[in-house]
Protein backbone atom coordinates (compact mmCIF):
# COMPACT_ATOMS: atom_id res chain seq x y z
CA UNK A 1 0.00 0.00 0.00
CA UNK A 2 1.33 3.38 -0.97
CA UNK A 3 1.65 6.93 1.29
CA UNK A 4 -1.29 8.13 -0.50
CA UNK A 5 -3.95 4.83 -0.16
CA UNK A 6 -2.92 4.44 3.41
CA UNK A 7 -4.12 8.43 3.75
CA UNK A 8 -7.10 7.47 1.54
CA UNK A 9 -7.77 4.59 3.59
CA UNK A 10 -7.34 6.10 7.22
CA UNK A 11 -9.19 9.16 6.34
CA UNK A 12 -12.07 7.12 5.39
CA UNK A 13 -11.68 5.09 8.48
CA UNK A 14 -11.63 7.99 10.82
CA UNK A 15 -14.50 10.16 8.95
CA UNK A 16 -16.60 6.93 8.43
CA UNK A 17 -16.78 6.31 12.24
CA UNK A 18 -17.81 9.88 12.80
CA UNK A 19 -19.73 11.79 10.22
CA UNK A 20 -22.89 11.21 8.87
CA UNK A 21 -23.09 9.67 5.53
CA UNK A 22 -24.68 12.61 3.93
CA UNK A 23 -24.70 16.39 5.42
CA UNK A 24 -28.54 17.14 4.16
CA UNK A 25 -31.87 14.63 3.82
CA UNK A 26 -32.29 15.58 0.36
CA UNK A 27 -28.92 16.09 -0.79
CA UNK A 28 -28.04 14.04 -4.09
CA UNK A 29 -26.71 11.52 -2.44
CA UNK A 30 -23.55 10.97 -4.98
CA UNK A 31 -20.70 11.20 -2.81
CA UNK A 32 -20.15 10.67 1.57
CA UNK A 33 -19.05 13.36 3.31
CA UNK A 34 -16.02 11.58 4.41
CA UNK A 35 -15.35 10.91 1.03
CA UNK A 36 -14.94 14.67 0.08
CA UNK A 37 -13.36 15.16 3.01
CA UNK A 38 -10.34 12.39 2.14
CA UNK A 39 -10.67 14.07 -1.39
CA UNK A 40 -9.46 17.47 1.04
CA UNK A 41 -6.64 15.51 3.18
CA UNK A 42 -5.06 14.01 0.08
CA UNK A 43 -5.22 17.61 -1.95
CA UNK A 44 -3.38 18.71 1.15
CA UNK A 45 -0.72 16.61 1.00
CA UNK A 46 -0.19 16.54 -2.45
CA UNK A 47 -0.07 20.69 -2.60
CA UNK A 48 -2.29 20.99 -4.98
CA UNK A 49 -5.72 22.21 -6.59
CA UNK A 50 -8.78 20.88 -6.31
CA UNK A 51 -8.30 20.04 -9.77
CA UNK A 52 -5.13 18.76 -9.53
CA UNK A 53 -5.99 16.23 -6.98
CA UNK A 54 -9.16 14.72 -9.43
CA UNK A 55 -6.84 14.22 -11.94
CA UNK A 56 -4.23 12.42 -9.92
CA UNK A 57 -7.66 10.33 -8.75
CA UNK A 58 -8.88 9.87 -12.32
CA UNK A 59 -5.51 8.52 -12.83
CA UNK A 60 -5.10 5.82 -10.17
CA UNK A 61 -7.36 3.05 -9.69
CA UNK A 62 -6.15 1.94 -6.66
CA UNK A 63 -6.46 5.34 -5.11
CA UNK A 64 -10.22 5.77 -6.53
CA UNK A 65 -10.83 2.51 -4.63
CA UNK A 66 -9.40 3.34 -1.70
CA UNK A 67 -12.05 6.13 -1.48
CA UNK A 68 -14.57 4.10 -2.95
CA UNK A 69 -14.66 6.36 -5.79
CA UNK A 70 -14.96 3.18 -8.41
CA UNK A 71 -18.20 4.66 -10.51
CA UNK A 72 -17.42 8.69 -10.64
CA UNK A 73 -15.61 11.77 -9.28
CA UNK A 74 -16.86 14.94 -7.54
CA UNK A 75 -16.26 17.61 -9.76
CA UNK A 76 -14.14 20.53 -8.34
CA UNK A 77 -16.79 22.67 -7.50
CA UNK A 78 -17.99 19.98 -5.16
CA UNK A 79 -14.66 19.53 -3.36
CA UNK A 80 -15.02 23.56 -2.95
CA UNK A 81 -18.29 23.86 -1.85
CA UNK A 82 -17.93 21.26 0.75
CA UNK A 83 -14.50 22.78 2.25
CA UNK A 84 -16.54 25.94 2.35
CA UNK A 85 -19.78 24.83 4.49
CA UNK A 86 -17.69 21.55 6.56
CA UNK A 87 -16.79 22.06 10.03
CA UNK A 88 -13.36 21.73 9.42
CA UNK A 89 -11.88 22.77 13.07
CA UNK A 90 -14.91 19.89 14.45
CA UNK A 91 -13.22 17.24 12.07
CA UNK A 92 -9.86 17.91 13.02
CA UNK A 93 -10.53 17.58 16.33
CA UNK A 94 -12.34 14.54 16.48
CA UNK A 95 -9.63 13.17 14.57
CA UNK A 96 -6.87 14.11 17.52
CA UNK A 97 -9.12 12.82 20.12
CA UNK A 98 -9.42 9.31 18.63
CA UNK A 99 -5.92 9.78 17.99
CA UNK A 100 -4.94 10.37 21.74
CA UNK A 101 -7.90 7.74 22.56
CA UNK A 102 -5.36 5.05 20.66
CA UNK A 103 -2.03 6.53 22.34
CA UNK A 104 -3.51 6.33 25.62
CA UNK A 105 -4.60 2.80 25.54
CA UNK A 106 -0.87 1.72 24.38
CA UNK A 107 0.36 4.07 27.23
CA UNK A 108 2.27 6.37 24.98
CA UNK A 109 1.01 9.71 25.24
CA UNK A 110 3.18 10.50 29.18
CA UNK A 111 4.41 14.01 28.09
CA UNK A 112 3.76 16.52 25.44
CA UNK A 113 5.03 19.34 24.19
CA UNK A 114 3.20 22.78 22.89
CA UNK A 115 4.38 25.29 20.45
CA UNK A 116 3.27 27.54 17.58
CA UNK A 117 4.56 27.91 14.27
CA UNK A 118 3.22 30.56 11.15
CA UNK A 119 2.46 29.45 7.76
CA UNK A 120 2.78 31.56 5.17
CA UNK A 121 -0.06 33.05 2.74
CA UNK A 122 2.40 33.90 -0.12
CA UNK A 123 4.89 31.90 -2.23
CA UNK A 124 7.52 34.51 -1.11
CA UNK A 125 9.78 33.68 1.88
CA UNK A 126 10.40 35.52 5.32
CA UNK A 127 13.76 36.14 4.25
CA UNK A 128 12.92 37.76 1.10
CA UNK A 129 10.65 40.02 2.72
CA UNK A 130 12.76 40.83 4.95
CA UNK A 131 15.62 41.40 2.25
CA UNK A 132 13.25 43.91 0.37
CA UNK A 133 12.51 46.38 3.21
CA UNK A 134 9.11 44.98 3.60
CA UNK A 135 7.39 43.29 6.67
CA UNK A 136 4.47 40.82 6.67
CA UNK A 137 1.71 42.36 8.80
CA UNK A 138 0.45 38.52 9.45
CA UNK A 139 0.39 34.75 8.67
CA UNK A 140 -1.64 31.67 9.67
CA UNK A 141 -0.14 30.66 13.42
CA UNK A 142 -0.67 26.94 14.12
CA UNK A 143 -0.80 25.87 17.76
CA UNK A 144 -0.34 22.28 18.64
CA UNK A 145 0.42 19.79 21.61
CA UNK A 146 2.76 16.90 20.27
CA UNK A 147 3.02 13.73 22.04
CA UNK A 148 6.90 13.14 22.77
CA UNK A 149 8.45 10.05 21.22
CA UNK A 150 5.37 9.33 18.25
CA UNK A 151 5.07 13.21 17.39
CA UNK A 152 1.85 13.13 16.49
CA UNK A 153 -0.54 15.54 17.66
CA UNK A 154 -3.12 15.90 20.33
CA UNK A 155 -4.46 19.45 19.76
CA UNK A 156 -4.43 22.10 17.29
CA UNK A 157 -5.77 25.57 17.49
CA UNK A 158 -5.45 27.87 14.66
CA UNK A 159 -5.31 31.33 14.18
CA UNK A 160 -3.58 34.54 13.13
CA UNK A 161 -0.45 35.32 13.84
CA UNK A 162 1.66 37.69 15.30
CA UNK A 163 -0.03 36.89 18.50
CA UNK A 164 1.51 35.92 22.14
CA UNK A 165 1.29 31.74 22.45
CA UNK A 166 -0.74 32.49 25.87
CA UNK A 167 -3.37 33.84 23.50
CA UNK A 168 -3.91 30.25 22.29
CA UNK A 169 -2.71 28.28 25.48
CA UNK A 170 -5.84 27.83 27.43
CA UNK A 171 -7.67 25.93 24.32
CA UNK A 172 -4.71 24.44 23.66
CA UNK A 173 -4.35 22.75 26.91
CA UNK A 174 -7.92 22.23 27.08
CA UNK A 175 -8.22 20.27 24.06
CA UNK A 176 -4.81 18.75 25.05
CA UNK A 177 -6.19 17.34 28.05
CA UNK A 178 -9.73 16.32 26.63
CA UNK A 179 -7.94 13.65 24.52
CA UNK A 180 -5.55 12.52 26.92
CA UNK A 181 -4.09 12.72 29.98
CA UNK A 182 -0.18 13.30 30.22
CA UNK A 183 1.77 13.41 32.71
CA UNK A 184 3.90 15.94 31.87
CA UNK A 185 4.07 18.88 29.52
CA UNK A 186 7.02 20.84 28.00
CA UNK A 187 7.13 24.43 26.59
CA UNK A 188 9.31 27.16 26.10
CA UNK A 189 8.98 30.66 27.34
CA UNK A 190 6.38 31.98 25.04
CA UNK A 191 4.18 30.14 27.48
CA UNK A 192 5.91 31.22 30.50
CA UNK A 193 3.48 32.37 32.86
CA UNK A 194 1.93 30.94 36.40
CA UNK A 195 -1.87 30.53 35.72
CA UNK A 196 -0.05 28.06 32.81
CA UNK A 197 1.81 26.11 35.32
CA UNK A 198 -1.03 26.18 37.71
CA UNK A 199 -3.76 25.01 35.13
CA UNK A 200 -1.50 21.93 34.68
CA UNK A 201 -0.96 21.59 38.01
CA UNK A 202 -4.31 20.98 38.59
CA UNK A 203 -4.85 18.63 36.61
CA UNK A 204 -2.67 16.69 38.46
CA UNK A 205 0.33 17.02 36.04
CA UNK A 206 3.92 18.41 36.05
CA UNK A 207 4.55 21.73 33.88
CA UNK A 208 8.42 22.00 32.68
CA UNK A 209 8.54 25.39 31.36
CA UNK A 210 11.60 27.65 30.27
CA UNK A 211 11.44 31.08 32.41
CA UNK A 212 11.54 34.26 31.39
CA UNK A 213 13.39 36.32 33.61
CA UNK A 214 11.36 40.15 34.05
CA UNK A 215 13.25 41.17 37.67
CA UNK A 216 16.37 43.00 37.69
CA UNK A 217 17.94 41.14 40.56
CA UNK A 218 16.98 37.57 38.51
CA UNK A 219 14.82 36.11 40.51
CA UNK A 220 11.50 34.61 38.94
CA UNK A 221 8.23 35.58 40.75
CA UNK A 222 5.15 33.01 40.90
CA UNK A 223 5.26 30.13 43.26
CA UNK A 224 5.49 27.43 40.58
CA UNK A 225 7.73 29.48 38.36
CA UNK A 226 10.09 30.41 40.69
CA UNK A 227 11.18 26.28 41.03
CA UNK A 228 12.38 26.48 36.71
CA UNK A 229 15.57 26.55 37.42
CA UNK A 230 17.84 25.24 34.68
CA UNK A 231 18.91 22.76 37.14
CA UNK A 232 15.30 21.37 37.70
CA UNK A 233 15.38 21.94 33.76
CA UNK A 234 17.89 19.37 33.47
CA UNK A 235 16.39 16.92 36.08
CA UNK A 236 12.98 17.07 33.94
CA UNK A 237 14.97 16.50 30.37
CA UNK A 238 13.56 19.84 29.48
CA UNK A 239 15.41 18.52 25.98
CA UNK A 240 12.29 16.86 24.95
CA UNK A 241 10.52 19.84 24.05
CA UNK A 242 12.18 19.68 20.98
CA UNK A 243 9.73 16.82 19.78
CA UNK A 244 7.58 19.94 18.78
CA UNK A 245 10.01 21.20 17.14
CA UNK A 246 10.66 18.09 14.79
CA UNK A 247 6.94 17.93 13.95
CA UNK A 248 6.76 21.35 12.76
CA UNK A 249 10.09 21.10 10.29
CA UNK A 250 8.67 17.50 9.24
CA UNK A 251 5.65 18.76 8.18
CA UNK A 252 6.61 21.95 6.72
CA UNK A 253 9.08 19.86 4.36
CA UNK A 254 6.36 17.33 3.85
CA UNK A 255 3.29 19.44 2.91
CA UNK A 256 4.81 22.55 2.51
CA UNK A 257 4.77 25.76 4.88
CA UNK A 258 3.11 28.32 2.55
CA UNK A 259 -0.81 28.35 2.03
CA UNK A 260 -2.39 28.67 -1.52
CA UNK A 261 -6.05 29.99 -0.54
CA UNK A 262 -6.35 33.65 -0.55
CA UNK A 263 -10.05 34.18 1.71
CA UNK A 264 -9.09 34.44 5.37
CA UNK A 265 -11.47 31.07 6.10
CA UNK A 266 -10.00 29.05 3.66
CA UNK A 267 -6.59 30.01 4.84
CA UNK A 268 -7.28 28.95 8.18
CA UNK A 269 -9.06 25.61 6.90
CA UNK A 270 -6.65 24.92 4.39
CA UNK A 271 -4.06 25.10 7.43
CA UNK A 272 -5.92 22.60 9.12
CA UNK A 273 -6.01 19.94 5.73
CA UNK A 274 -2.28 20.40 6.20
CA UNK A 275 -1.64 19.29 9.53
CA UNK A 276 -4.32 16.39 9.34
CA UNK A 277 -2.59 15.07 6.22
CA UNK A 278 0.70 15.06 7.89
CA UNK A 279 -0.57 13.40 11.03
CA UNK A 280 -2.05 10.49 8.68
CA UNK A 281 1.32 10.23 7.23
CA UNK A 282 2.98 9.76 10.06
Amino acid sequence: MTDLERIADLSMRFGGSYMADFGAPKSRHDFTQYQLMSCLILKAYLKTTYRGVLDILASSESLRQALLLDRKLPHYTTLQKFNARSDVMQIAAEIMRRIGKELTQRGGSDAVALDATGLESCVASAHFVARSGHTRSRWVKVSVSVVCGVLLPLAMVVDWGPTNDKVQARALLEQTWANANPQVLYADAGYDAEWIHQWVHSHQSQSIINPVLHRKDGTLGGQLRSGMTSERLKQARYGRRWNVECFFSALKRKVGSTLSSRKDDMLLKEAIWKVLAYTLHR
